[in-house]
């Protein structure tokens, strides 16, 4: 991989059959509606791709799969993430040799984490890894947000060859990007679906948004237009997004979290799209109703995104 990795980075799903193995003809589908699409990367195993819930073994046909599919046209990263340094370090092992390209790990969670543990972490994995380590910031998930002057250290130590941000913290997101303007290579990468276009025009490297599988010529379009420095098509481009993402608020919040209303959203929409035979979630998380899924259809035709029209290019 050539670093600083820039552009548009997809955190793929993880199509699954009604038996909730994974679905590999309909993941091979969605990564090639994706590359078709002009992204410029490919992330497996993060948080939209329901890493969590999927078993070891699930992972790596996961990253074996779509490795030997895109066979190095662009960029794949997989998600190393786990509770603790040990359990991460297998991880590690297991999705680089199934072709991984790069790493991205949390800090670790469960225990209570302080900063110098964090440190050790990054370094221990960064020692034993064969690829290049990328940070993961994502504090709703692991209830710790990773200091600016800790990745920036690590950064600058040679530990960590990327961050990408899923903090929603824009002031903090600004430091990171600030500061690593002295650090050649390192690349910043926003997790955000409806402020990407303020986080490249802060100096953000790229942007890797779970609504990317749904509308990946959306997000293309947006990167583009930013680089070229058009700012009104960049915000009409970024407002159509916000809208789509409305998606993600169908689901009951009575009966269900907003993992499994989010992560239902995309998937009904790619089954909409007719990209992805099935739209079952990874139990326990609780599936769209009917009724649910016409209000993602209409999100989508409201975005042109249904149809003989249905805009891909």
């Amino acid at each position: 991989m050539t670093f600083p990795l820039t552009g548009v980075v997809p955190p793929v799903c993880t199509p699954l059959t009604p038996e909730r193995e994974v679905d590999e003809p309909s993941l091979l589908r969605l990564v090639d509606f994706l590359v078709e699409a002009g992204v410029h990367g490919l992330f497996l195993l993060g948080s939209t791709s329901e890493a969590a819930f999927l078993t070891d073994a699930q992972r790596r046909r996961v990253v074996a799969a779509v490795t030997a599919h895109v066979g190095g046209r662009l960029p794949v990263l997989a998600g190393a993430i786990d509770m603790t340094t040990p359990r991460v370090l297998d991880h590690v092992a297991a999705v680089t040799a199934a072709g991984a390209q790069a790493v991205v790990v949390t800090a670790p969670f469960y225990a209570r984490t302080h900063p110098s543990e964090i440190v050790h972490h990054y370094r221990r994995i960064a020692a034993a890894s064969p690829v290049p380590v990328i940070a993961y910031d994502i504090p709703v998930a692991v209830h710790t947000k990773l200091p600016a002057d800790v990745v920036l250290g690590l950064a600058g130590d040679g530990v960590l060859a990327g961050l990408k941000d899923s903090s929603g913290d824009l002031a903090a997101f600004r430091e990171i990007v600030a500061g690593a303007r002295a650090l050649p290579g390192f690349s910043v990468l926003t997790g955000s679906e409806l402020i990407a276009d303020a986080a490249l025009t802060l100096g953000a490297d790229g942007a890797v948004p779970g609504l990317a599988n749904v509308d990946p010529h959306g997000y293309v379009r947006l990167y583009r237009r930013c680089r070229a420095g058009d700012q009104e098509g960049a915000r009409a481009e970024q407002e159509r997004l916000c809208a789509l993402f409305g998606m993600v608020r169908v689901g009951d919040p009575a009966r269900m979290g907003g993992s499994s209303a989010a992560l239902g959203a995309f998937k009904a929409a790619l089954h909409l799209r007719g990209i992805i035979d099935c739209p079952v979630t990874a139990e326990p998380q609780v599936p769209l109703s009917g009724a649910e899924v016409e209000q993602v259809g209409k999100f989508l035709a409201a975005a042109g995104l249904l149809g003989p029209g249905a805009d891909r290019h």
